[in-house]
């Protein structure tokens, strides 16, 4: 009995669709037009990434590791005393070991890597921390903005563009004539276009002369655009 019921169900939504494309083809969408219409606000950049790295080779594999462990394990240990939710983040990145070649194809040493990553508000604990650490050197710079930060400019800039395609349907309908619209179909989507960050690193300078000194950094803006498309029916 439900297979019938349902069988039944999907014949009379077949049925349906083809009933409303036939009607779509003898009578086609009249008085419709597609609009789009876009918002933007532009922000400071509120959320500092700061990439610290080094790299270590030798002929074992574990006294490669084992250093890098230690340069590591040094640098975190520092980097969590300062450690603040939201403030400061501390993660680990990157860890890699991989053999080294000769040019007959075998293996004559080892290299490796490994990263720290402080992130968050706090430009000044995240910069003094990062120049305190000597077990790791300065690898990557970058700015963002924080969820709460891109949450609430979005919907500033998203606001805007539903009004300005309001406005814009209002304007094309009295353009052909017609009293007022209907909303048919919209959609909305957002994205952020950042500007280069300007990191003011310069050279480094070796570490006795920038022990405990902060990285000197400089947030640059991101601007966060919200386009809203769709289609209305003219009245």
């Amino acid at each position: 009995m439900r297979t019938t019921k349902l069988i039944a169900a999907c014949a009379l939504l077949v049925g349906a669709s083809a009933s409303f494309a036939q009607d779509i083809q003898r009578n086609p969408l009249q008085n419709v037009a597609q609009l789009s219409a876009s918002g933007s606000v532009e922000v400071q950049q509120d959320l500092l990434s700061i990439s610290m790295s080094t790299s270590a080779g030798g002929s074992d594999a574990n006294a490669v590791q084992a250093q890098l462990k230690q340069a590591l394990d040094t640098a975190l240990t520092q980097a969590k005393q300062a450690a603040a939710p939201g403030q400061m983040e501390v993660r680990t990145g990157n860890f890699s070991l991989y053999p080294r070649y000769n040019k007959d194809g075998k293996i004559n040493g080892w290299q490796g890597s490994t990263e720290l990553v402080l992130e968050g508000k706090d430009f000044s604990r995240i910069t003094t921390t990062a120049g305190k650490i000597q077990t790791l050197t300065l690898a990557n710079v970058s700015f963002a903005l924080s969820r709460e930060q891109r949450a609430r400019v979005e919907g500033e800039a998203q606001a805007q563009a539903i009004e300005r395609f309001k406005a814009k349907a209002v304007e094309v309908a009295k353009g052909f004539g017609f009293g007022g619209y209907t909303l048919r179909e919209v959609s909305i989507n957002a994205n952020e276009q950042g500007y280069p960050p300007r990191p003011r690193v310069m050279a480094m300078q070796a570490k006795s002369e920038m022990a405990d000194a902060a990285v000197p950094v400089e947030a640059g803006k991101s601007t966060v655009l919200v386009n809203v498309s769709g289609s209305v029916q003219m009245r």
